[in-house]
């Protein structure tokens, strides 16, 4: 038996699938030698005798082969991941007569009658009626279990926000309103109809308390005036964070917690991290073993209690939280920024004026859509979850392991679904199921059809009952991602408007964290903007200087690039799980520092281009896959990108003494020559940090008021130390 078709139809309603199948579709009339018999899953269609033989398929010689085999194809349908799947298979070796332009016409068929379909979520009248009576219609297993969350209706309505201002992003990315407003001419006597007063009461004014809130306590603790803005109550979160001891160390060496502090937060480490892609359908050179990364995640953190720790460090610094408070809209002027945003419980407006705005408010910063309206973000993965208090029952998963990323089945509905599972405190268990996805008006992703999809195939990826489990809060957001071919194509500053984290969107194209991205490279972020602070030099020229742009990583892009379904197009179902498969052996190939390495951000040149040629040699068609997938226009970006990292590992090379030199020249240079200080810190950190090199005995920060604070390789660090790996039970 030789199986000769297998597609993906982008449908969960399998029943008119086949009811299709069975009763509707015809053949050409040219085709009457065929005969079609109904079966439960599908059809067998049946060839008659007198038309096996032609001029291409002549009597066999062999008295064994066709004559001793049905002359039939048998199709069959089935479901799983609210996707139906198609497969075709003959009983004998050779090919039928018109066999080719059987399956030809059938595929025709079934993706003229079951096109690509990409539902939009109605609109929503919050004073008429409940966000849950209003989506049950459309996504009731989301509603039903929402419905179990202590905070469901409140997280459900954040859900539905945050999907209609991405699309409208998305689908109007050339004309975002302004709100960051320069300050001249007429604009400048509105803005002073909003100010309080001629000075600047702070020098940092944060708005975003998620991944602002870690920076902002940095800074505060560094003898600057902070002022954290946040939209939801401080400590709210809608995400959970992982992170590995070794990245978490610089939080401690820059003095946000101790060591002991540290401890605290942790709601669990565990064992083993497990990557594993679906390979069923895979050919033999796209599968793989399950590739072990110890390292890497390994620490949830409980992002609460977390958040509620730096907001702590925060107000004792003397900073300031306002939460519940929106903004509006900011006016710069040469001296100072003013901030309008509005207190959401009382609707009153609140005014701040602040030497500096750092935008920290993620995928839907209007800033960041503003400052790149006409190419904001190349990619973005819709993730949507859960946390769990309990409910599995004994023996489906032991909490000693996570999965770092898995898939269970094929392309579902064009997007290739991907599962994270991470255990958390007691009985804990958070869950993020997303996709990388073509940012793209027709289809901009949906949270909601995610959300749906997550409820029905959570039982399919691992066992449970869901009405047996108990739900603590749900995890959902768009994470943005955006193709850098060199470290200043992407606009993360403005005169006094600076953006980190997922609103800079220059992190990992492959693991996709704010979170992780920001730790890894706050020491050189506070370092530069400590630098350009104490010396006023706030105008975007020196702004877009402060990055976390890493050469190495923005070479990357392709990769995520291979695991995307363009918007309205078919591939074969197992495309993608057959690229990771492929990326994933090699990595498992490699020695276990390298691929940690390689998914913290981390890997070299030298690495980088072995495993790709690697790759090539294991799996010759992916070159292939990836010119249909990815594109000439956007192979000819990547080779720009390839030759800048090429460029920035030469220059790392030659010049790996200038960081050096830098330090010793700081003393007399700094002072006569801010500026050219300032060029050559960032230049310092682009051949460290910005290759995957991060030199901890470099960092320097001094701040306003403290003294000197050097980052030493000598300080007690927290150390990754590999545990006994094992295979994942499923």
């Amino acid at each position: 038996m030789r199986e000769v078709l297998y597609i993906e139809i982008p449908t969960s309603d399998i029943a008119a699938v086949r009811q299709w199948l069975q009763h509707e579709f015809r053949f050409e009339q040219k085709l009457h030698s065929v005969e079609k018999h109904v079966t439960p899953d599908g059809c067998r269609l049946r060839f008659f005798k007198n038309a096996r033989r032609s001029a291409t398929h002549p009597e066999p010689t062999n008295p064994q082969s066709i004559d001793r085999l049905p002359l039939e194809l048998s199709i069959f349908t089935w479901t799983v991941q609210r996707t139906t799947y198609l497969k075709a298979f003959r009983w004998a070796e050779q090919p039928l007569p018109r066999e080719q332009q059987i399956l030809r016409q059938l595929v025709q068929s079934v993706r003229s009658k079951f096109p690509h379909y990409y539902p939009e979520p109605p609109k929503v009248d919050l004073t008429q009626t409940s966000i849950f009576e209003a989506l049950a219609p459309y996504y009731p297993k989301t509603v039903k279990h929402f419905r179990a969350m202590p905070q469901g209706e409140y997280d459900l309505t954040r859900v539905y926000w945050w999907e209609q201002r991405w699309r409208e992003g998305v689908r109007n990315p050339t004309v975002p309103k302004p709100v960051v407003i320069k300050a001249e001419g007429q604009e400048a006597k509105t803005a002073k109809n909003v100010q309080t007063s001629e000075s600047a009461p702070y020098d940092l004014i944060y708005v975003g308390g998620a991944l602002g809130v870690v920076h902002a306590a940095i800074m505060a603790q560094l003898g600057y005036r902070v002022l954290l803005i946040e939209r939801l109550p401080f400590g709210r979160m809608n995400r959970e964070w992982n992170i590995s001891r070794n990245e978490f160390q610089t939080l401690i060496d820059l003095g946000l917690f101790t060591p002991a502090e540290f401890e605290s937060v942790i709601g669990r480490e565990y064992t083993d991290g497990f990557n594993k892609f679906f390979d069923a359908n895979n050919p033999p050179q796209a599968k793989a073993p399950t590739l072990h990364t110890p390292l890497v995640l390994n620490v949830a953190i409980d992002a609460e209690l977390f958040l509620k720790l730096c907001g702590e460090k925060l107000q004792r610094a003397g900073g300031e939280i306002w939460d519940e408070t929106e903004f509006l809209q900011a006016y710069v002027y040469t001296d100072r920024i003013v901030i309008q945003t509005v207190h959401l419980p009382d609707q009153l407006d609140r005014i701040a004026t602040g030497r500096l705005l750092i935008d920290a408010m993620g995928t839907a910063s209007p800033i960041a859509w503003q400052l790149n309206g006409g190419r904001a973000f190349d990619s973005v993965c819709p993730t949507v979850g859960a946390v769990i208090d309990d409910g599995f029952e004994p023996g489906v998963w032991d909490s000693q392991y996570g999965d770092v990323l898995n898939s269970h089945g094929d392309i579902s509905r064009g997007r290739q679904l991907i599962w994270e599972l991470f255990p958390g405190r007691d009985k804990e268990l958070t869950f993020y199921l997303f996709h990388y996805h073509q940012v793209h008006p027709e289809n901009p992703g949906s949270l909601l059809e995610m959300y749906e999809d997550f409820f029905t195939i959570l039982p399919e990826y691992r066992r449970c009952d869901l009405n047996k489990l108990r739900w603590k809060k749900a995890t959902f957001g768009y994470i943005p991602g955006y193709f850098s071919i060199r470290g200043n194509d992407r606009r993360t500053g403005f005169d006094r408007v600076l953006a980190i984290g997922d609103a800079a969107s220059l992190q990992s194209p492959l693991i996709f964290t704010g979170f992780g991205s920001l730790v890894r490279n706050l020491p050189r972020l506070t370092d530069l903007l400590d630098t350009a602070l104490r010396h006023d030099l706030l105008q975007a020229p020196y702004l877009n200087q402060i990055r976390a742009y890493q050469s190495n990583v923005a070479v990357t892009w392709l990769f995520s690039k291979g695991m995307m379904v363009p918007t309205q197009q078919f591939l074969p179902p197992e495309r993608v799980n057959a690229m990771l498969n492929t990326f994933f052996w090699v990595l498992g190939s490699e020695s276990p520092q390298v691929a940690d390495d390689f998914i913290k951000d981390r890997a070299g040149w030298i690495p980088f281009n072995r495993m790709a040629l690697k790759a090539a040699v294991k799996n010759p068609a992916l070159l292939l896959w990836i010119w249909e997938m990815a594109g000439l226009q956007n192979l000819l970006r990547w080779v720009g990108s390839y030759l800048t990292f090429t460029i920035m590992a030469v220059m790392g090379w030659l010049f790996g003494w200038l960081p050096d030199l830098a330090r010793w020249a700081q003393s007399w240079l700094e002072p006569r020559n801010p500026k050219l200080w300032f060029w050559l810190l960032t230049q310092s950190y682009v051949l460290t940090y910005g290759v995957g090199n991060p030199r901890a005995d470099f960092v320097k920060i001094t701040g306003r008021s403290n003294p000197a604070v050097m980052l030493s390789l000598s300080l007690p660090e927290i150390r990754d130390i590999p545990p006994k790996q094992v295979e994942p039970e499923q």
